[in-house]
């Protein structure tokens, strides 16, 4: 009876003990915010960056999306945001999430670009610890003044030979 409990013992206590450490280098989760001057639904030539923005960092759990792990930053003068992260999130799902805009004329989340997705674990080959997240943005009310010729840039022509 000792030795299976012994066994068991060295097999999980190890593993237990990793999977509560501290990483030895912290992650880093580094966006970018962007006002949807156009209404595309994607930046484009005439976005801009949102200094100031508020993003949220969520993790949940894979199996019952309980929340658990959640910290939030802010945007600098380039619309960029750096969240470090000490902890490893292997087995959760983790999200970069839109939370508030200062610009009040570009403050709508623009509807598929509220949210970006990020695996933070170091056990996945990845050599940086830099985990870079999509962009994320808001929109205008109104298209701004000239957005017709930059969406002119982005159309596909079916007859080009």
């Amino acid at each position: 009876m000792a030795k299976p409990v012994l066994l068991l013992a060295l097999c999980i206590l190890p593993a237990l003990a990793l999977a509560t450490r501290p990483l030895r280098k912290p992650l880093i989760v580094q966006g970018r915010v962007y006002c949807d001057t156009c209404l595309a639904g994607f930046e484009t030539s005439a976005s801009n960056y949102i200094a100031g923005a508020k993003v949220r960092l969520e993790c949940k759990n894979r199996n019952t999306m309980q929340l658990l792990y959640s910290k939030e930053g802010t945007t600098d003068s380039t619309g960029t945001y750096k969240i470090t992260v000490t902890e490893d999130h292997e087995d959760q799902l983790c999200d970069a999430l839109l939370v508030s805009s200062p610009q009040g004329d570009c403050a709508k989340v623009s509807p598929g670009r509220e949210r970006a997705r990020v695996i933070l674990t170091n056990y996945n080959g990845m050599a940086s610890e830099t985990r870079f997240a999509n962009a994320m943005g808001f929109t205008k009310e109104e298209p701004a003044a000239g957005c017709a010729n930059v969406l002119k840039q982005y159309q596909e022509f079916d007859n080009e030979d």
